[in-house]
């Protein structure tokens, strides 16, 4: 008799769930925002004057547990600097059909160059169009940088540019920080 009464309490979890209402989310028309830090697509972040982070190391394709990151590093020459380091990723791909979004990459990456954004969408019919190339990873220019290659502008050294690009980094998202609370601000007033 007591089997009989453990199945039925089994079952009562199952009952319970039956009559909760269910969550449906219209997938492409309504989209929830994810966590902050969501694993979604890569990015090959920039220095504030516009020189790529990536130094090439292929640290990030050696901590790839599914072998879907692909680096070729380069020298840098003072004709053609395309990061402040003596060599940059001249080639640099991520097969999306094997990657699985970990993260160890990024937790690899010396220079902070690899990032995950929240980007989730990377579904396709086509398999050519899922190994991204540098082109498609690295970020947008924003204000104020300028197209590589060309020198280095955040200081004489190595040291001195890494110094002064993460104090320059500080101090335009403090000051995006403080122009759009300030534009809140103002918008209340109104």
């Amino acid at each position: 008799m007591a089997d009989f009464l453990d199945s039925i309490k089994g079952f009562g979890v199952t009952f319970r769930q039956m009559f909760n209402k269910v969550d449906t989310v219209e997938y492409p028309e309504v989209k929830r925002p994810t966590a902050p830090r969501f694993h979604g697509r890569h990015q090959l972040n920039r220095w504030p004057d516009g020189l790529e982070k990536c130094i090439g190391c292929e640290l990030c394709a050696w901590a790839c547990p599914a072998d879907a990151i692909y680096v070729e590093g380069a020298n840098n020459t003072e004709e053609e600097r395309y990061s402040p380091g003596e060599r940059y990723g001249r080639v640099y791909q991520i097969n999306y059909l094997r990657c699985i979004l970990c993260g160890l990459c990024v937790e690899a990456c010396p220079t902070r160059a690899l990032t995950m954004t929240n980007e989730y969408e990377l579904a396709d019919d086509s398999r050519e169009s899922l190994i991204w190339t540098k082109e498609q990873l690295v970020a947008p220019l924003q204000a104020g940088m300028e197209a590589p290659p060309h020198p280095m502008r955040l200081g004489d050294t190595e040291e001195e540019y890494y110094a002064l690009g993460a104090v320059l980094a500080a101090r335009q998202q403090a000051d995006s920080a403080h122009s759009s609370s300030g534009e809140g601000s103002r918008g209340g007033a109104q």
